[in-house]
């Protein structure tokens, strides 16, 4: 996996939504499903047992050394098939 870091908006998006930093990694090392949006940001998404199997969405800037994570959320829009 090439070299990551969190942006600031992405640390502040962590502590107000209540999301753990391993589930990003964790979301960023075995994602569910990964996609290169139109406007070039990859998007990772994976089902977090822990909380309630909720889709985490990790979006990162690829283009930029090191790789930068832009966002993380509880995506409402994507349920997974249990």
């Amino acid at each position: 996996m090439p070299e990551i870091e969190l942006s600031s908006h992405a640390r502040t998006m962590l502590d107000e939504r209540n999301i753990r930093e391993e589930w990003v990694w964790r979301t960023l090392e075995t994602p569910h499903r990964k996609k290169r949006a139109p406007d070039g940001a990859m998007h990772y998404t994976k089902p977090i047992k822990e909380a309630r199997r909720r889709v985490l969405r990790v979006v990162v800037n690829a283009d930029v050394y090191p790789n930068r994570i832009i966002t993380v959320f509880f995506d409402r829009r994507l349920k997974i098939q249990r």
